[in-house]
């Protein structure tokens, strides 16, 4: 997909302001502007920028939806509170492309461990077992080299992307429609705050355990780390093409973005958040 396709995306933050939606640039007498507060320079980098969804039937103007971390316990109260379960639910089951990072995963999940007394309402939709703060706190979170295949089969680029992990989930188990994009050895005594996700993998033999950090089925994409605070886009630009390949339309919902959208400016330098 280039930066002139007909695309609509969302992105949607229940962190905060509530949510953002995303619009690839097309020639347009129409020209809608917004506030992008969300990794800016790898959006922009690929033609998209980001408007507020803050109610359930704004969803119904946009293609696709991003979910991106934060605290999944204060989104889910956020979400219940504007009553935008039902309208997720619904957007995932119409198959429109939906993807979750780290928090927005176990949004995303059927069936999540390790949560707070109460647990939290989850949207469902994609056949996973995921553990919340996996690997640990806040002061736990790493990088790490993952291995990715089938993005750089797709996207082209390095057989490896690295990942940031900030208080993240991981995922245990996945069903047999669930394709497995990346997954992470971690040594046994390296999962501070995951007991029951460390004995739920017991086939694993000697002190290394594997987890799934990377997953797509059909429309649903889910990443336990951060993309976004790479300078390497090509989650963005897999998601992105996603609309495309699940047969979306979106000519109603495509904006023209304004002259402050200077692509070729955009900085592309990695950002070294944790060495």
């Amino acid at each position: 997909m280039t930066k002139r396709e007909a695309a609509a995306q969302c992105v949607q933050s229940l962190y905060g302001s509530l949510s953002l939606s995303l619009s690839l640039p097309l020639p347009s007498p129409r020209l809608k502007r917004a506030v992008l507060s969300l990794a800016p320079s790898t959006l922009r980098r690929l033609g998209v920028k980001g408007v507020e969804i803050r109610k359930p039937e704004q969803l119904e103007t946009v293609a696709s939806l991003i979910i991106p971390g934060g605290e999944s316990t204060t989104m889910a109260k956020l979400a219940e509170y504007h009553n935008l379960f039902p309208a997720l639910r619904e957007f995932v089951k119409m198959g429109k492309p939906v993807w979750g990072t780290c928090a927005g995963l176990i949004f995303l999940a059927n069936k999540a461990t390790g949560q707070k007394i109460g647990g939290q309402e989850l949207i469902g939709g994609l056949d996973c077992t995921v553990h919340r703060n996996f690997f640990g706190s806040q002061i736990q979170s790493f990088e790490a080299e993952l291995a990715v295949p089938e993005l750089a089969s797709r996207e082209g680029g390095p057989e490896v992307f690295r990942g940031v992990f900030i208080r993240a989930p991981a995922i245990l188990d996945v069903g047999p429609e669930v394709q497995v994009m990346a997954d992470y050895l971690v040594q046994s005594n390296e999962v501070l705050d995951s007991n029951s996700a460390v004995e739920a993998q017991e086939e694993n033999t000697g002190s290394e355990k594997k987890v799934i950090v990377a997953v797509r089925q059909r429309n649903l994409l889910a990443t336990a780390f951060h993309p976004e605070l790479t300078a390497d886009t090509r989650w963005h630009s897999y998601f992105l093409k996603m609309a495309t390949e699940t047969g979306e339309e979106a000519s109603s919902s495509i904006v023209a973005v304004g002259a402050d959208l200077n692509l070729d400016q955009q900085p592309k330098i990695d950002l070294p958040i944790f060495q």
